[in-house]
């Protein structure tokens, strides 16, 4: 931690853990699962982070709130809701041990998706979008567009759904 080296923290804590787990020493509370957790999320390792998360007791996830914090950074990744990760890394006062690797994380994490828009457009024409962009501090404000759901009805079914319950009252 105190050298910065973010990417490696998941293998030392999954080696520590197997290590200590194999002399039969039980540790759940005092291990550091938010910053194991932190460590496989860091490293965009979500499937270990689930595992993790699945396999830490029920009685550990109800006592430490900046452990269930970390974990909804995860579930954000896992459903790709982008702004969700930023909200839920904006969303808890983070502790000393976590505040650095969570904000190294939220740096790496924005640049990620900087480079996915980046290789994504050259050009955006902002304004048909209703977004806008301010000339002095040189920042894009989207505007959110509605999300539309179209309900397709189709009659034979419908039908057939009412020819049933109209047999099944009869």
């Amino acid at each position: 931690m105190a050298s910065k080296s973010y990417d490696k923290i998941a293998d030392i804590c999954d080696d520590h853990i197997l290590q200590v787990s194999t002399q039969g020493i039980t540790f759940q509370d005092e291990w550091p699962y938010s910053i194991h957790l932190l460590g496989h999320i860091y490293i965009d390792d979500i499937n270990s982070a689930r595992f993790l998360w699945k396999s830490i007791p029920s009685s550990v996830k109800e006592s430490r709130p900046e452990l269930v914090a970390v974990w909804k950074i995860g579930q954000q990744l896992w459903m790709r809701d982008h702004a969700g990760v930023h909200e839920a890394i904006r969303g808890f006062n983070w502790s000393q041990e976590t505040r650095d690797l969570v904000a190294s994380f939220s740096d790496v994490y924005t640049k990620k998706m900087f480079q996915l828009l980046l290789a994504s457009y050259s050009t955006i024409n902002v304004l048909q979008q209703g977004w806008s962009v301010d000339p002095a501090s040189r920042m894009l404000t989207v505007k959110k567009q509605p999300v539309v759901t179209e309900q397709k009805l189709d009659p034979s079914k419908l039908q057939r759904l009412t020819e049933y319950v109209f047999h099944l009252e009869h």
